[in-house]
């Protein structure tokens, strides 16, 4: 059974049972697009999750409907905006973006449809994405005057290379989903209107075992990458040894033992 919650009228939050946690994007009619409200409202779920661990497990990041994941920044709305206002919006904007890169939680991203600029950096700062097969994707902002400022050009880079994030940054031509596959952006292509359930089903997977392993495997990983080899099998060592007087090793070992399926318990 689901619970669907809304949320500031432009995110919807679905709690599908097992850990799992569906948060959707809601302004179908403005494409999905980042404004002050949704971006605040996004902003203050990650705040929430942080502040009630055990709640979940992992979660889903989506778009309403079946054409767009997000479009970026509401542009509409940044035309009225002046001067300090229009910065206002931009740090929200960004700080939705950061909040989803520093999600306490794993998140899938379920692109359902086109993601452009801001869109994208929302799926590249989730830990992972799938893509439907009708996705489009695209860094779009030097074709406007400006250029990637929630997350882009640090993130794109680490994803698919230097050179791959040059040519879709300073071109601004969007891609489709498989050439996201082949580049690394997003790990699966999934059939039109597939793509949230198989994120789902992926997330449950993940819900499904401890959250201490899965957080210190998580953060290892991501926090490796920010140094040299040497610290990062320092730091994977680190996290490994928190784990040797956990109770979720003492389950696994016991039902290893008696050949039995683990209970694990938060």
């Amino acid at each position: 059974m689901s619970d669907t919650v809304n949320t500031a009228e432009t995110l919807l939050l679905e709690e599908v049972g097992d850990g799992v946690l569906i948060i959707t994007l809601n302004r179908p009619s403005a494409a999905n697009a980042l404004n002050l409200s949704m971006s605040n409202a996004l902003a203050g779920i990650f705040a929430g999750l942080a502040a009630e661990p055990g709640r979940y497990r992992c979660l889903v990041l989506t778009g309403a409907g079946e054409r767009v994941f997000c479009a970026g920044a509401d542009l509409k709305e940044r035309e009225a905006l002046a001067g300090q206002e229009a910065e206002a919006q931009y740090l929200a904007i960004a700080g939705a973006i950061r909040a989803v890169l520093d999600s306490p939680l794993p998140i899938i991203a379920a692109v359902n449809g086109a993601a452009y600029a801001g869109g994208l950096e929302l799926a590249l700062s989730c830990d992972f994405a799938y893509a439907a097969e009708t996705a489009r994707l695209a860094l779009t902002e030097v074709s406007i005057g400006i250029m990637p400022g929630g997350g882009g050009t640090q993130l794109l880079p680490r994803i698919a290379g230097e050179r791959r994030a040059k040519e879709v940054i300073l071109a601004a031509q969007p891609f489709s989903a498989e050439e996201a596959r082949d580049w690394g952006i997003v790990n699966r292509v999934c059939r039109a209107g597939q793509v949230v359930a198989e994120a789902v089903e992926t997330a449950r997977r993940i819900a499904r075992h401890p959250a201490l392993p899965v957080s210190q495997a998580r953060t290892a990983i991501h926090t490796g990458l920010q140094m040299d080899l040497g610290s990062g099998l320092q730091f994977e060592r680190e996290a490994y040894r928190r784990l040797l007087t956990s109770d979720a090793r003492k389950e696994g070992l016991s039902a290893f033992k008696e050949k039995r399926a683990p209970q694990f318990d938060g």
